[in-house]
């Protein structure tokens, strides 16, 4: 069991390691604080990311560097229309023993199996292919011809999609949606840091990057982050605002009801305290306020709360919906 002490250590390791991997990011992403606070967050809360954004906003490329910062294995899958299950998971080959001439089979793994996975324009490939992603995602394991493999930790999917090109992809479905801790959108930079990416970019300079953690100190800092207490008040502001989401609890109010088709389930709650606690020990508290689930409910609702045809046809966003709500439940 560890002491106090040690626990005390590793919230330090953790704020100063934090603190490195957005030194190193910099050095190549130009802006999009929050978006790097929010893929860090989610690390840190042992939870997967989904990323939006249109073409040329750095996606893939903040992935990458992320990947090369963090001595981690990372590996890249580009999903297309032809993606098959197996290409994913791994596949069993037969093998014949050289000596005995005794023929079995032998599981080869396939992307899958690495800490930092990159499934790239994830909704171009069929429901089917996507699900391959879904118990890995959930129970850090991967099934195939009966036999059951562990994945290694820590085991973290990122994965990209392209809001604008719905020609040729295929929408994730809600129960897979549901399995991203956050959805982080990326927006075009403002025009200071689009004039820096412009002039970095097409210099001849290339940014050295050095490692900051391993894959054993990330699982250490990721147990440490479950050990931020939350309190009772914060917890049932959360749980008070997941089920407000949903248009059929007697909590949701009219804006809810009139817009919402389905609201977030329980994992959104989880997600929440969870993010919350990264939040709080990345900025070296010891504690969660509500203002760490305010800060988190964006990226923690916006793909879990599905809107209705009215709400579309009024120009009405999960953005709106979710500041609507964070006014309904103000904190006194």
């Amino acid at each position: 069991m560890p002491s106090a002490k040690t626990d005390t250590e590793l919230v330090e390791k953790l704020v100063s390691g934090h603190k490195l991997i957005v030194e190193q990011l910099k050095k190549v992403i130009i802006g999009q604080d929050q978006v790097i606070d929010e893929l860090l967050i989610a690390l840190f809360s042992k939870g997967h990311c989904i990323i939006v954004g249109v073409p040329g906003l750095a996606k893939t490329l903040l992935i990458s560097t992320l990947s090369e910062i963090l001595d981690l294995q990372f590996k890249r899958i580009q999903f297309t229309p032809d993606l098959m299950p197996s290409d994913i998971t791994g596949t069993e080959v037969i093998e014949q023993d050289a000596s005995t001439g005794k023929r079995d089979y032998r599981f080869i793994p396939g992307p899958i199996f690495s800490n930092i996975l990159l499934a790239d324009e994830i909704n171009r490939t069929p429901p089917k292919t996507q699900s391959a992603l879904l118990q890995a995602m959930q129970e850090f394991k991967v099934t195939s011809a009966g036999k059951t493999y562990p994945v290694p930790l820590p085991f973290y999917v990122l994965a990209t999609q392209n809001p604008i090109e719905q020609e040729g992809t295929y929408p994730l479905p809600e129960a897979q949606l549901d399995r991203f801790f956050f959805q982080i959108n990326i927006d075009y930079p403002n025009e200071t840091d689009e004039r820096q990416i412009v002039f970095q970019t097409t210099g001849s300079a290339i940014p050295k990057l050095n490692k900051v953690l391993d894959a054993k100190e990330i699982n250490q800092l990721q147990e440490i982050v479950r050990k931020v207490p939350a309190s009772d008040n914060v917890i049932d502001y959360t749980v008070k605002f997941t089920r407000a989401t949903r248009p059929k609890d007697a909590s949701a109010p009219d804006f809810v009801k009139q817009w919402v088709n389905w609201g977030a389930g329980p994992r959104a709650g989880q997600t929440l305290i969870l993010g919350a606690k990264a939040r709080a020990v990345l900025n070296g508290r010891y504690a969660v306020s509500i203002e760490d689930i305010q800060a988190l409910v964006y990226p923690a609702l916006r793909h879990r709360i599905i809107l209705n045809f009215q709400a579309e046809a009024e120009g009405i966003t999960v953005n709106e919906v979710i500041r609507r709500l964070l006014e309904h439940l103000k904190v006194a």
